[in-house]
């Protein structure tokens, strides 16, 4: 797997770095960001994957959410995908200019799932990328102790933590979001987004609900949420209460907190970032 060095730069003591490889599972050019914090000859990390919400690439976490302090001090590597694949010519992105709400439909709006509807069913493969293919290029090429991973996500993103945790029981140590998508076979971004990458069988976007997998039985080892109360998508596409009346069904154990006053920005997610790192770190060591 070759990988192209974009840029790296030094930072508390480690390396940002940004990188570019083909993928074979989107067909496209894929571009993430890492951060290695300093480390011994020979050394390896426990891993935090951070998936990104709508519209977003690796850089908006990379330059806005402030998690670096936090994982140098905790020695954690950050890993940050894209949210699509992309290209000029990509089926599924050539969306009309004037498409109302296209923000959250197609480029930029992978949902992290493998679409089988045509156009998109080619290159969207967003969750064969970040259950698969993505890890194992962290492992060859990071001194990344796989053994040892997180992850967490924002919006579209922390709907895609929760559900590629909670498909992928034991693989993930730590598991954290902030205000994601809970339930999307319930709102209209997860009507959209489920409905034209995956068609109409419901028992499909179930595999991508968290609230739904839970229900069905799914568990994760533990979970912390973070919310804004004066998120201007809270009551018509987060949900957040559905997640916390599905944990309370199942037992599930969650740590689910509403902050006072915050919206859906990453002035809210870098506030909370050092916090879910450290929050990771104790579940990631040892």
């Amino acid at each position: 797997m070759t990988l192209e060095t974009l840029s790296t730069n030094k930072a508390f003591g480690g390396v940002q770095g940004v990188y570019r490889h083909e993928s074979r599972e989107t067909g496209t050019a894929m571009t993430f960001a890492v951060f290695v914090p300093d480390h011994a000859p020979g050394e390896t990390l426990p891993v935090l994957f951070y998936l990104s919400g709508l519209t977003c690439t690796h850089a908006n976490v990379m330059e806005k959410g402030e998690y670096r302090a936090a994982c140098a001090a905790e020695r954690i590597i950050f890993v940050a995908p894209d949210t699509s694949p992309r290209g000029p010519d990509l089926a599924g992105n050539a969306v009309p200019d004037d498409t109302e709400g296209k923000y959250d439909f197609g480029l930029g709006a992978g949902f992290y799932v493998d679409a089988t509807q045509p156009p998109f069913a080619q290159h969207y493969r967003m969750r064969s990328y970040v259950e698969q293919e993505l890890p194992a290029l962290i492992a060859a090429h990071f001194p990344a102790d796989m053994a040892r991973q997180g992850v967490t996500g924002h919006s579209m993103g922390g709907h895609g933590a929760l559900t590629v945790a909670l498909r992928n029981p034991g693989r993930f140590r730590s598991v954290s979001a902030f205000a994601p998508i809970v339930a999307p076979s319930q709102v209209p971004w997860g009507h959209k987004a489920l409905g034209g990458y995956l068609g109409d069988d419901k028992a499909a976007w179930a595999q991508h609900d968290a609230v739904a997998l839970i229900d069905g039985g799914a568990r994760l080892p533990d979970l912390l949420v973070d919310q804004g109360d004066a998120d201007q998508f809270l009551e018509e596409q987060l949900k957040t209460a559905l997640l916390t009346d599905a944990c309370a069904r199942a037992g599930q154990p969650a740590t689910i907190r509403m902050q006072p006053g915050y919206d859906h920005s990453y002035y809210f997610i870098s506030t909370f970032m050092g916090e879910h790192v450290r929050w990771h770190a104790a579940r990631l060591k040892g």
